[in-house]
């Protein structure tokens, strides 16, 4: 299989599992895109690990042996697949999900920030993203009637505990013009499967 990423404008592509910048010396590996094109070539028992992997894991004492026997192949090829693609950054992360509305944070906020590009926005997106209390950050385009640039999705255990972190972010940064996107629903909420 081939996954095939094109650049568009200066959003950031995700091809499977990484972001690719294009220069001189060919792909680079980096947090921002800049324009390429990149193909990722898997196996057919490739895809099948990764299709596991990214899914719920068995709860049994040997996950990575139940991916391998579904996957049909052995343990060993599993593990030296996901780390090789760990060492290469193609998987970013490794980990469990945490529910956070049943572990008790059922409070969320997307808050839209605007940045000005003299006060550093990736800088800023650095700063903000160190807190605990944020899942996702993320640089945007702005638009005439729309100012915002960064985004953070802040949780907490109230709205009051979301409020609170926007005060400290504002304090910390600088960073005082924003708007503060409440979620009213969720209708979905999934993992990104790729194969």
């Amino acid at each position: 299989m081939v996954i095939n990423c094109v650049s568009a404008l200066e959003d950031d592509v995700i091809c499977g599992y990484h972001h690719f910048y294009k220069n001189e010396s060919g792909p680079k590996y980096s947090g921002r895109s800049q324009g390429w094109d990149m193909a990722i070539k898997f196996t057919e028992i490739e895809e099948n690990i990764l299709a596991l992997a990214g899914s719920t894991l068995s709860e049994s004492a040997t996950p990575y042996a139940d991916i391998a026997e579904k996957a049909g192949t052995d343990e060993k090829t599993v593990l030296e697949l996901l780390t090789r693609l760990k060492d290469e950054k193609i998987i970013r992360r490794f980990g469990a999900t945490l529910r956070h509305q049943k572990a008790g944070y059922g409070a969320n906020a997307m808050v839209a920030w605007r940045v000005e590009e003299s006060q550093n926005p990736e800088k800023i997106g650095e700063q903000m993203a160190k807190r605990s209390e944020i899942s996702h950050c993320y640089l945007r385009t702005v638009y005439p009637d729309w100012p915002y640039n960064l985004y953070t999705m802040i949780h907490g255990k109230g709205p009051d505990d979301c409020k609170k972190v926007v005060k400290e972010l504002m304090a910390e940064t600088g960073i005082t013009d924003h708007c503060i996107l409440r979620s009213l629903k969720e209708l979905k909420k999934t993992s990104m499967k790729y194969f």
